[in-house]
Parts: structure tokens; sequence; C-alpha cells
């Protein structure tokens, strides 16, 4: 049996469930929920993404929200820009395309943050587009299939990937496709210990059972008392969700509540510092002393 045909019906007997895997995809529903997967985990998606739906069931809905309302409804999954660039993406949808989501990759890469992955995942997962999708498990997955990986955090580059899929998606199947590589790279090609003993594709992969367990090395983040900065956002935003809508709260008040610390002379610079760039991102607004959530 091939690999195509390896996957495949490992996949359809152990495909994960979610929400927006369905047999008849809505594309705005696709385009949600990959925006969400952005940077946030599926699980935490799978629970947020109905009541995401709910508040705002159509593209229609969506493009008429403020970026209070987006702010709101976006809590829990983190990066609120994302928010509001998913917003925007609506808008566009509806003022250029009529409420129909594009299905071409490159007319899909001029919507408001849908980059190369989000926008070849829309096509593939939302029209069944015959199209490479890379994102972080599909890289791991077809660089150890390809060729005999040193460690688990080698990877090739995207050139040689997308040869290596280009030769290997099935006509008519693109979506299936991606969805059984996520699955296996998501539960048993992993990044640290891979399960090379009940993978479908082991007699295949010239990885199998020789990859040494390396850490890859992370990119520094910005940090503030040892907690990283999108750490001290994300806070700032959940206490300013709990402002009533419209209500201004005291830029001494939110950092006391956010940091569970008096404002000292030298923190100020900084907390200050990261009003204005939250302000310059359309999260909020402030006067002198006051602040809240945008509208």
């Amino acid at each position: 049996m091939d690999l195509s045909r390896s996957l495949l019906r490992w996949y359809s007997r152990n495909a994960r469930t979610f929400p927006w895997r369905t047999n008849e995809p809505n594309p705005y529903v696709v385009l949600v929920s990959e925006t969400m997967l952005q940077q946030t985990q599926a699980a935490r998606v799978a629970e947020a993404l109905p009541r995401f739906l709910t508040r705002y069931p159509t593209v229609y809905a969506l493009a008429q929200a403020t970026n209070g309302d987006m702010i709101r409804s976006w809590q829990g999954m983190g990066y609120n820009s994302r928010a509001l660039r998913l917003r925007d993406a609506a808008k566009v949808v509806v003022e250029e395309f009529e409420g129909s989501i594009p299905s071409d990759v490159v007319i899909l890469r001029t919507l408001p943050g849908v980059g190369p992955y989000t926008s070849a995942a829309i096509a593939s997962f939302a029209f069944n587009k015959w199209v490479v999708v890379l994102d972080v498990n599909v890289r791991r997955v077809y660089s150890r299939l390809l060729k005999q990986q040193r460690s688990t955090s080698d990877v090739e580059s995207d050139a040689e990937l997308n040869s290596f899929a280009e030769a290997r998606i099935p006509a008519r199947r693109s979506a299936l496709w991606h969805h059984a590589v996520m699955d296996l790279g998501s539960t048993i090609c992993t990044s640290r210990r891979p399960a090379c003993d009940v993978c479908p594709l082991t007699s295949m992969c010239p990885s199998s059972g020789l990859l040494v367990n390396v850490e890859r090395t992370r990119a520094v983040e910005p940090m503030f008392r040892n907690i990283p900065q999108r750490i001290w956002r994300g806070r700032l935003i959940e206490e300013l969700r709990k402002v009533l809508p419209g209500q201004f709260i005291h830029v001494n008040t939110l950092f006391a509540e956010t940091t569970e610390t008096i404002l000292t002379s030298d923190d100020r610079p900084w907390f200050l510092t990261v009003l204005k760039k939250l302000e310059s991102e359309g999260l909020i607004i402030r006067t002198k002393h006051f602040v809240r959530l945008a509208d």
C-alpha cells in the first residue's frame, strides 16, 4: 500500500473531531476557525468557536462588530489583534465580494490577517482546492518522510517540502489529505516523542525509530519582571473586559488590578508604553488618566 492510501486509511479510523470539520464545510466557519487556530490550541478553539458563531453567525454579523465587541468575544483566545483583523477581513468580504469568502489563494492573501498558511488552509478546507498547506505539524511529518532526520527538531526547507507534497496530495482530496497529515503530526509524529511503533507510515519513513530528541531553541520573548510582555498585555485586556462597555478605569487602578502591586515611578514608563502600543493597535481608548476598551 502506498503512502497516501496508508495515511488516508489510518485517518478514516482515527480522525479527530472538531466543529469546523464537516462533510460540507462552511467557508465562513473555516475562516473564523483558521484565524483562531493561528496561535491557539485546537481544544480551546473547539470550545470557543460555537460561542463565537452564536454571536456572529454570518460574515455580515461579524463585519458589523465594533472593536470592543470583538475584544470581548475573543476572551481566552489570546492575541486580541487577531480578532480585529478577522473583523476587518469580514468587512472586505462583505464590501468587495458580496459576502462570499473567496476560494482563490491569491485573493485570500489580500484579506486582513490572512497570510500564506491561512489562505492555503481556507482554500483547501473550505473549497477542497488542490494546494499545499504547510503548518508546523505538516512540516515535521513531511521532513521525516522526505529523508532521514538526525533529530526531532530538524525540518527541511519549504521549497523541498512543497515539492514533496505536490507529488503526494491526492487529486480531489486536498482537505481530507491535509486533515490526515495534521492529525498524524499532532498525535503520533509529534515534536518530542514520535510514536514510530504505531505510525501507519513507519515502514515507509526513513526517520522511523532513529530520531534523537533535541529541544529546539526558542526565540527570547520581551519580558518584564520575568513575565513575557504578551502575558502582561493579556492581563491588561482581561481587566478591561470587566469594565462595563463605554466606562473608563483609572490607569493607576488598572495597573494595580493587573499586577497586584502599587504603581512605582520605575514601572510607570513601561506601563504607559504598553498602553500606547495597545492604543495604536486599536484595542483600547485612553485619556490622560483613564482607559477603556475600544469601541
